[in-house]
Formats: C-alpha cells, structure tokens, sequence
C-alpha cells in the first residue's frame, strides 16, 4: 500500500455516500462534521432540485462543455443556460458552506462526482441521442469532468487548507454501461455494450490526473449496484472502491480478494438505508422515466443513491421510513465474515476497511439520517476494537 493510501483515512473511520435530506447547505456540512469526525464530506442536498442531484452537481464542474434541463432530463447544449447557472451557484453555496463551517479543519476530506460513464449515460446529446452512444462525446465528458475537479480540488484546499482530499466517482450505472443495459432515450431499445479496456482507460486517466494534485490523497469508484467491475476497477489504478458489501455474493470474494491485496481500500456500506419494504426507485435525472442507473435496465441495488440524490425536489415527495438498524456488532458481520473467508489478518480490518451507509440518504428525515450516521460510525469502531 503506497503512503498516500495509508494515511487516506484513519483506523476505523466512517464516512457517508452523499446525498442528504434538507435544503440548508450549512446545516448538511455541520452534521457531516459532527457525526462523521474522521472522514467527513461534501454533502449533497437533492431536495433544492435538479440542481442539487448528482447529475446537476457534476453539470456545474463540466469546463466548456454545457448542459440544460429538457423534458427528458440533462442535455448537451451549445451556450450555458439558466438551469446550468443554478447548477453552478448550489455548488458554490456549498463550498462556502464548507468554508463556513470546516476552515480551521485538518484531515480527510472527500467530494464525490458522478463518474463520466454514469454521466455519459445520463446526458443526452444535443439531437436526444445518449451521449455514451458516442465514443466521442464520452471522450469529451471525461476530459471536461476531469478539467472540472482538477479546479474543485484546488479550490478546496485553498478554502480549507488541513484538507487532505480524497475524490469518489460516483458510477451506479458502470456495470450496466459495460454490460449492454444503458437504454436508448425512446426506453424502447439497449446501447452496445462499451469494451472494458475503454472504460479502464478513461477512468485511468481521469484518476491519473487527480492523483496528481498535491492536495489529494487518494482517488476512487462508489458503486451501489450488484456485480461492481471490480477487476476493471483495479485496472484502472484506483486506490479505494466503495460499494454495498450486504450485496456482495461468495462468488465475488477472490475479486475482493484481489483488490485488497493489491493495496485498494474499501468503503464498505453496511448500514441500510431503506425500510424494509422500500418504495419503487426513482431516476436519479428526476421524473424523467426509465433512463438512468435506476431504469428497469439497471440493477435495482443502484436505486440508493442514485434514485435518492434525484428525486429533484418535487414539491411534497414522500419521505422512507427510518431504516430499521441492528446491532452494531450485526451490523458489520458481512464484512467480518468476508474477511474470515478471505484470510486476511482480522486486525487489517479495520485499516483497510471504512464503513458507509448502503446508499445515500436523501430519502430518509434529518434526524433518521443522523442515526445512520452515528450507527456508521460505531461500526467502524468495532472493525478496530473487536474485529473477530
């Protein structure tokens, strides 16, 4: 493991996915601080609107490359339009939210973006085609989303200068991406399949360039929907994967496997975020249909985040129902138990792995958010106080 990976978060840290309920930046990045001590980060809040989701957010860090708002979700345009300029001025009310609240702070920091392959199947270009069925355009989303968090980085440590960042690609919709599933914006056919070695090297060099910046620390792929690509993952130099480890299969533990011992780190969701019956998910774009990572094409565990940081703030959307949490020591028994089968040393545990929510939690109320959190947080303490 390089230097810069170890010290990416400290020993039994826990850290969230994203997406936040409530439409106050400022209270968002307190209650980061407050519940998630060790690895903190810029929230997203989905319920101020198109915006505010993940798709709006990573919109307002595209440089020359803009984007509006149809009918039918974001699309590639030639000039910046109204919706773009909103994108823009919720990101900057964000980071001075964060300049507000987190100035004096020192240590780890992540941002999150949605990555360019769940970003190229959610633009569409300007004609209504879907920009990843253009190898082109998904060149030029990449570059342009690279160009963007370059700035970002930059611009964060400038306003909080003990920050030690860490970047996540959001991509819940890669694994459909790579396997055919991306459906055309009609719902009424598939995209090919993108060949694996593209979307290493695209996400290669995105990560290359991040890794670059003085102020980062570490740079890697959230992914809540089953069958995460983890060979690709690796191959494409990342140093941390997260994903949702209640969903993990025995048949994926040598891929785990493979990762860890090639000195990736994991953020590992243990703590549910849904009811048990969840509602239907919903497209991370807003009400905009089928199209996106939670479409009937994706898989369905991509609902989470996506589904949560997209509901677009329509005027009285339903609130989940508080997830029913475990026992702490329960709670991380997936993890616990894949390390066993795993055989790696129960004491790397809790140094490897940092412990999240499943999915993101813009669905739930303020105060149901803060419990999961507290909850993650504990559990990341058992992984280093009693880790077998």
């Amino acid at each position: 493991m390089s230097t810069d990976a170890a010290r990416m978060w400290p020993p039994g840290a826990a850290t969230g996915v994203g997406s936040l309920p409530g439409t106050d930046a400022a209270q968002a990045v307190k209650l980061v601080f407050d519940e998630l001590p060790d690895l903190p980060h810029l929230p997203e809040l989905p319920a101020r609107g198109a915006g505010g989701a993940m798709v709006g957010r990573a919109a307002a860090i595209l440089v020359d490359m803009p984007v509006d708002l149809q009918p039918a979700g974001w699309r590639l345009v030639p000039r910046p339009g109204l919706d773009l300029r909103r994108s823009r001025d919720l990101l900057e009310r964000d980071l001075d939210a964060l300049t507000e609240v987190a100035a004096d702070y020192a240590g780890s920091f992540k941002i999150a973006v949605t990555g360019p392959w769940t970003l190229a199947a959610e633009l569409e270009l300007p004609r209504g085609h879907k920009a990843l069925s253009d190898t082109g355009a998904t060149r030029d989303i990449a570059d342009a989303l690279t160009a963007g968090l370059v700035e970002q980085v930059e611009q964060i440590a400038q306003r909080v200068p003990g920050a030690r960042i860490l970047v996540q690609l959001d991509e819940p919709s890669l694994p459909a991406v790579l396997a055919g599933r991306i459906r055309t914006p009609s719902g009424f056919s598939v995209l090919p399949a993108v060949e694996e070695g593209l979307v290493v090297e695209r996400l290669r060099i995105l990560l290359g360039g991040l890794r670059a910046l003085p102020a980062t620390v570490g740079v890697g792929v959230h992914c809540c929907a089953p069958a995460v690509p983890l060979a690709a993952l690796r191959a494409a130099g990342v140093d941390f994967v997260g994903l949702d480890v209640t969903a993990l299969t025995r048949a994926e533990d040598d891929a785990v496997g493979e990762i860890v011992e090639a000195g990736v780190r994991l953020m590992a969701g243990l703590v549910p975020t849904r009811p048990i019956s969840p509602a239907a998910p919903i497209s991370p774009t807003g009400p905009t249909g089928p199209t996106g990572p939670t479409g009937p094409t994706a898989p369905a565990g991509a609902a989470g985040r996506a589904g949560a940081a997209g509901r677009a703030g329509a005027a009285g959307r339903a609130v989940l129902a508080a997830p029913k949490l475990s026992d702490v020591r329960r709670t991380v028994e997936p993890v616990i138990a894949l390390w066993r089968r795993l055989g790696f040393r129960p004491e790397q545990l809790g140094e490897v792995v940092a412990v999240t929510p499943t999915c993101g939690l813009a669905g739930l109320g303020t105060d149901d958010a803060r419990t999961v959190m507290r909850h993650c947080r504990k559990a990341g303490r058992v992984l280093v106080d009693a880790p077998s």
